[in-house]
Parts: C-alpha cells; structure tokens; sequence
C-alpha cells in the first residue's frame, strides 16, 4: 500500500475558478490560466535578480577589498529579515489576499536592484541584500501559494512543479545573466540591476492585477506552527530541503571564487556558469520528476545529492575544474528532486486555509540552510583557506544526506509495518 500519495480533498479537485464562480468556463480558464504563467514569471524574476550579484562578489571582494567571510555575510544578509519577512507575509497573505502582499514585494525588490546599482561601499551591499530578502520573504509562501490557487485545473503537482522549476530556474539565470552582462557589456556592476529593474515592471503590473480577496480570516503575529496531522511529514522534508539548500548556498557564494582559484581565470562567466549548469540540472531533475511519489523524490534525490558533494571534495584535492563540472549535475539533480519531493508533500498536506502560512515556514527552513552553512564555510575559509573549506563542507553535508536518506528509509518501513493490510 502506498502511503506517500496524498488523499485528494475537496480543494484539490475543484478548480480556484469555478470555487469562485467568476464567469464563464472558458474565460475563466484564459483568466486563469494567463495569471497563473505571470505568477510564475513572477517568481522566476524575483529570484533571478536575488542571484544576480553570484558572479560579482569576486569582484565587488576587490573594490572594496573584503574577505570571503564578508563575502558570505553579505550573500546571508538577506536572511535575517527573509525569515521574519516569509513569518509574517505567509499567513498575512491569507488573511488580506495574495495582491496587497506581493505588489509591495515587488517594488522593494527594484528598490534592492537599484541600491546594487549605486553601490559605492560595503554598506550598499548589505542594504541591498537586506532589501532583497524582504522582498523574497515576503513574495515566496504567498506566490507559491498563488500558483496553486491559479492553475486552471486544480493540478497541486502542476503548481509545485511550476514553482520549483521557476525558483531554480531564476537562481540558475541570475548568474547567467549578471555574468555575461558583466564580462561583455559596460558597467558590469550597474547594468545587470538596471536590467533587473525593467524585467520586474511586467510583475508588478501582473500582480496589480491579481483578483482581490475578502478577509478570511483576522491577521495577528503568532509564532510559526505548523498543523499537527502534517508534522512528520514537514520534520523529514524540511531536514532534507535544509542539506539540499545548503549546497545552493555554497554554489551562489563561494563557487565563483572557488572557480576562480582553480583556474587563474578572470572570466566571470565562468563562475557563473558553473552556477548555472548545477541549477539546470536541477530544473531538469524537476520536469523529470514531475507526477512522481513525493518520497520516492526524496529517496532518489539524497544519494544523488551525497555523490554530488564527494565529487565535488575530490575537485578540490584534484584542483580540477572538470571534475567540478562533473560534481555539479547529480549535485544539481539531487537538489532538484529533493525541493521538488519536499514541496510537493507540503504542498499536498497543508490545510488550504494556511498555505500559504505552511509554505512560508518551508521556506524559513530552506532559506536557513542557504545562509548559514554558507557563513560557517567563510568563517572556516579565513583559518583554512577556501579549497580545504570547501572539501570539509562537502564531506559533512553528503553524510547528513545519508543520514536523512536512512532516517526515510526506516519511517518507510515503520509505516508499511503497521499498516494492515486487505
């Protein structure tokens, strides 16, 4: 008997369109339909321009002359207040409608963009990345929350698999971009925000656009907490998004640098690509899953992971880019399955009244493991150097997918135990 599918309830198998009753069929689905792919476009602009400054801090490290420790303080800034931020926007958003929430997300994430552009000192990078984490804080719970609500069909998995693969695919185009901006255009530290900025006004407009919603429900500041009857499923999903975020956190901040170290080289997008090629292996990894049992997502994904970082500890006692590159797919591929599994069993179990409110505390998780590996990696750079603290972060992380892995495995076994059967 399987028992990682879940029951589908009322929600789920009606459309948000006809629930709502606005108009007709088929003009319901165009409204729906159009709405749903600009949330989308949403989510991928945002995230891209969070990445954008990946392949600069190289660069910016040189301006203003900081360490990598420095490097990583400012790439985690952002979750400092993205925490508090996702906290009060998620269940915020489900009592005032999704468009009063994320129509100001919108805007302080152009005023992020803006204040990359102007930077003249380390101060500017900091606030700009404090700028760019309440505006993913607050837009990531409640536009994944509104993919679900728009997809024309009432399809969850179609709505989790549009968000993961929008999410990666805007942290592997940041890089891209921000990187073949910078190496081939002028103004490397200005024009990828300026491009940023323009990219965002046809989200701004889309959310602007968003139906208004009645009070639910009345809004007051309450600790995370999430529904008893889902909780087992959110500890293993959140743990293992933790791991598989941590090493997103490790690509976007050190791995320019780390490339560059291998290397000599100077080419920013070279990081950037690197970046880049493990993310679209995770997109890939995502589409590929697509319709697959949550768990069996997860189960697949963690040893794909584990072997990515191995690979990747032995690009570093090898000093070899190619092996780097190698590391960087099932790296990449177990990521993608990992997100995917654990957002599409969140996604599921989460009661529709506090979706979005679940969804944000997800991602207080995995926005933890990005920033806070990362800042003990730079810590460990500064006695170490940043290779052999790369090498110690890879081995750590790839045991701990194990563990997980294993800790799957036994709940698997504990429930096909105790489940009776016919």
């Amino acid at each position: 008997m399987r028992t990682d599918r879940p029951a589908t309830r009322p929600d789920q198998a009606v459309p948000a369109r006809l629930r709502a009753g606005d108009g007709s069929e088929r003009a319901g689905d165009r409204a729906g339909g159009w709405r749903f792919w600009a949330t989308a476009y949403t989510l991928l602009i945002l995230l891209t321009g969070t990445n954008l400054p990946t392949p600069l801090y190289r660069g910016y490290e040189q301006r203003f002359g900081f360490s990598p420790l420095v490097v990583t303080l400012i790439f985690s800034s952002y979750v400092a207040v993205l925490i508090p931020s996702l906290l009060v926007a998620g269940p915020l958003s489900d009592a005032i409608g999704r468009r009063r929430v994320l129509l100001p997300a919108v805007v302080v994430a152009a005023l992020g963009s803006l204040a990359f552009a102007l930077a003249e000192s380390t101060g500017w990078l900091f606030a700009a990345r404090i700028l760019q984490g309440l505006a993913v804080g607050a837009a990531s719970g409640p536009l994944t929350a509104a993919l679900t609500e728009l997809e024309p069909n009432g399809n969850h998995r179609k709505a989790a698999l549009v968000s993961t693969v929008a999410a990666a695919g805007g942290m592997g185009l940041g890089p891209v971009l921000a990187g073949l901006l910078a190496q081939y255009a002028p103004a490397p530290h200005v024009l990828p925000f300026l491009v940023e900025i323009v990219l965002l006004l046809p989200a701004g407009a889309t959310m602007a656009t968003l139906p208004a919603a009645r009070s639910t429900s009345q809004w007051r500041p309450r600790r995370p907490e999430i529904p008893k009857a889902m909780r087992a499923v959110f500890a293993t999903s959140g743990t293992a998004n933790f791991l598989a975020f941590a090493v997103i956190g490790l690509f976007m901040s050190l791995i320019p640098t780390y490339v560059a170290d291998l290397t000599h080289s100077t080419n920013l997008l070279l990081g950037g690509g690197a970046v880049a090629l493990m993310l679209a292996c995770s997109a890939i990894a995502q589409l590929a899953g697509y319709g697959r049992p949550a768990r069996s997502l997860q189960r697949v994904g963690l040893p794909l992971l584990a072997a990515g970082l191995g690979l990747l500890a032995l690009a570093g006692v090898q000093s070899s880019l190619i092996l780097l590159l190698v590391a960087a797919a099932p790296a990449g591929i177990g990521q993608g399955l990992v997100f995917l599994g654990g957002l599409t069993a969140v996604n599921h179990a989460a009661p529709a009244n506090r979706r979005a409110e679940v969804l944000s505390t997800f991602y207080v998780i995995s926005y933890c493991g990005t920033g806070l590996p990362a800042i003990g990696v730079g810590f460990l750079a500064t006695g170490i150097g940043l290779i052999a603290a790369v090498r110690y972060f890879a081995v750590v992380v790839a045991v701990l997918c194990l563990v997980v892995l294993f800790a799957l495995a036994r709940a698997r076994h504990r429930t096909a135990a105790t489940t009776p059967t016919d």
